[in-house]
């Protein structure tokens, strides 16, 4: 049977290598339409716990999970060597920078290894990761390869971006629209036979760097798009103007214009990264990304011009940043969601601490930290606690935060996020980015 035919059959079996915020998603997709899918990690504890039926990402119920299992469509595993009874595999492993902002792409690589000592004719393999524009026809098809056997013919290869939004319960794996471009033609279309099964709407391109570029593109844009308004809020403190009321008002053009908005930094999988791998990738062919430059620089400056507010807060109360208790509001990267990657919250906490000052944070969805430079544990919010801290400082907007009562009790708020624009008697918000 051929493979395009056994996927539309919902006979083929799916491997989906990275049971993270994209690969387990993806997994219960193809469960929910009818596919037995094997989902590999090398993280024996995720593993364990999907087996198990537990969930460990916040926008996947455990529910989901058992139901997947009960009905023998789930299996998790550390053994690749199950990657031999796979028709398709989708790849989708972390992508992180080196602290020289080059690629790391070690994840895929190590993944590719497996596929290639157990690929077989009539496999379809689709990069899911973020990655620079080559990577799925540079590193990717010689590996596989090396097999003997034929991309186009034998086996079929293709780039389809992961689009995931944690925290967003609007657009999910399923009705987010799925950009997929293939080594050849017949690559792409085993592909899109594939995720037609699961998504919505599936689009074509004409190749694998067109589509390893789309997603590029949509991070990069928000990232040069974030720096701008960034700047425009400094711009607006040096004028002493409210950059949120500027925002709003412009906001109101029905053309020609999309509001961004400023904030403490950047953070998460995706827009502190991703533009990184095009400039680098261009840096190869002698030519510098000054956008993503110079929008990287201003997004890295934020925590120090958050930290600069929380200064001057203090100095007006005649007290100094060493020995002031301090209490961040909200550590992870964006709101209601429970994931600390590249968060500014970590850069404030730490320039804090430099500062010797005595910092606290509340994170309802993260109740410890234990990152490269900050260790310390989620405090419980209470009219005292709060009355305690010299400096209030709002860094992640979580929706379920009473602002009115946060302002109330605290003697000096900085608002980073706009949280506290409909607390009345604002007077405590000293400053607002």
């Amino acid at each position: 049977m051929e493979l395009k035919e056994k996927i539309i059959q919902r006979k083929a079996v799916v491997g989906v290598i990275g049971l993270g915020y994209v690969g387990l998603p993806l997994a219960l997709e193809f469960c929910r339409a009818g596919f037995h899918v094997i989902g590999f990690d090398v993280n024996l504890n995720r593993v364990n716990a999907i087996n198990s039926g537990k969930s460990y990402i916040q926008d996947i119920h455990p529910e989901v999970i058992a139901e997947a299992l009960q009905q023998h469509r789930l299996q998790a595993s550390v053994d690749f060597s199950l990657l031999e009874g796979v028709d398709t595999v989708s790849i989708c492993v972390p992508t992180p920078l080196r602290k020289t902002k080059d690629p790391d792409i070690s994840y895929i690589v190590a993944a590719v290894e497996q596929i290639a000592r157990y690929l077989h004719r009539g496999e379809l393999i689709v990069l899911e990761s973020t990655t620079y524009p080559g990577t799925t026809n540079e590193v990717i098809l010689p590996e596989l390869s090396k097999t003997g056997l034929k991309v186009g013919e034998d086996f079929y290869l293709a780039f389809s971006p992961e689009r995931v939004d944690p925290g967003n319960t609007r657009f999910t794996t399923r009705n987010i629209p799925k950009v997929i471009g293939g080594i050849t033609q017949e690559c792409t279309d085993v592909a899109m036979a594939l995720y037609q099964q699961i998504i919505e709407q599936v689009i074509p391109v004409s190749s694998t760097r067109a589509a390893e570029m789309v997603k590029l593109l949509e991070n990069t844009f928000r990232s040069v798009n974030i720096a701008l308004v960034n700047e425009i809020a400094l711009m607006c403190d040096k004028l002493g103007i409210d950059v949120w009321e500027v925002i709003n008002a412009a906001a109101t053009k029905p053309f020609g214009f999309m509001p961004f908005y400023p904030g403490p930094g950047l953070g998460g999988h995706c827009i502190p990264l991703d533009p990184f791998y095009l400039a680098w990738k261009l840096k190869t062919l002698n030519y510098t990304a000054r956008f993503i430059e110079l929008a990287g620089e201003i997004n890295a400056f934020m925590p120090n011009y958050v930290v600069g507010k929380i200064t001057e807060a203090l100095n007006k109360v005649e007290k100094s940043v060493k020995n002031s208790k301090i209490l961040i509001l909200g550590v992870a990267y964006k709101k209601d969601v429970n994931d600390v990657r590249e968060s500014p919250a970590l850069d404030i906490i730490s320039l804090l601490e430099k500062q010797e000052a005595v910092v606290y944070y509340n994170d309802p969805l993260i109740p410890e930290i234990q990152e490269e430079r900050v260790f310390l544990k989620s405090a419980d919010l209470t009219d005292s606690f709060l009355a305690e801290m010299d400096c209030t400082v709002i860094v992640t907007d979580h929706s379920s935060y009473d602002y009115q009562w946060l302002v109330d009790n605290s003697r000096i708020v900085i608002d980073t996020r706009n949280a506290t624009k409909k607390v009345r008697d604002p007077r405590k918000v000293i400053k607002k980015l």
